[in-house]
């Protein structure tokens, strides 16, 4: 589904919707993050894990997670009545990477959910989105309401330009949520401003 960018939002201040990419390593929060905030029932892919998967995901931080996103997540949640976002979960494991460029399409910005537990997960989606130039925000999903790292030392080890934003959130929590996906709206249209600013007016 493409959705409509900043500059295509409806005459007369009417509903504008967005798309938002939610991605990040396996089990790092992802399809909860996305059913936390979504108005709507979600759309979800999930799989059993099975013996097949022995070996290839790692779940030795994840010793509970028994079922796996294999395809995408979906939600929709409305912001400040006139904006709406449509949230695409990616799968986390590296052999479902093949649908990351579908499901980007047409996107403003994705939101990186980081397990501070394995930062290392976090690369390859931060790669992948500096590669197609489109703004990413961090959100530091914190796991049992611990955050294992501050956001600095997060961002020295992720190598990340400090025009970046990096949050603390909690993915099972509504309204944290809902405030990282704030920021990666905000951070998306401050890029936009700064590429576009030249020639609006």
């Amino acid at each position: 589904m493409d959705s409509a960018g900043f500059d295509e939002a409806a005459p007369g201040g009417g509903l504008t919707s967005v798309k938002i990419v939610v991605a990040g390593g396996f089990g790092a929060g992802k399809t909860t993050f996305v059913g936390s905030v979504s108005e709507i029932m979600p759309l979800t892919t999930e799989a059993v894990m099975t013996s097949a998967s022995a070996g290839i995901d790692d779940t030795a931080a994840t010793p509970n997670k028994t079922t796996t996103t294999v395809a995408m997540d979906f939600g929709r949640v409305t912001l400040e009545q006139d904006l709406v976002l449509y949230l695409f979960g990616t799968p986390g494991q590296q052999r479902f990477w093949f649908m990351w460029d579908d499901l980007v399409r047409g996107a403003i910005g994705a939101v990186v959910l980081a397990d501070t537990r394995r930062l290392a997960d976090s690369f390859s989606p931060i790669d992948f989105f500096e590669e197609r130039e489109l703004p990413y925000v961090i959100g530091l999903n914190c796991f049992d309401g611990v955050l294992g790292h501050g956001v600095e030392q997060v961002r020295d080890a992720l190598a990340i330009g400090p025009e970046v934003p990096i949050v603390p959130c909690d993915a099972r929590d509504r309204q944290s949520v809902k405030s990282t996906l704030i920021t990666m709206v905000e951070y998306s249209m401050r890029r936009w401003v700064a590429l576009h600013g030249a020639g609006v007016g």
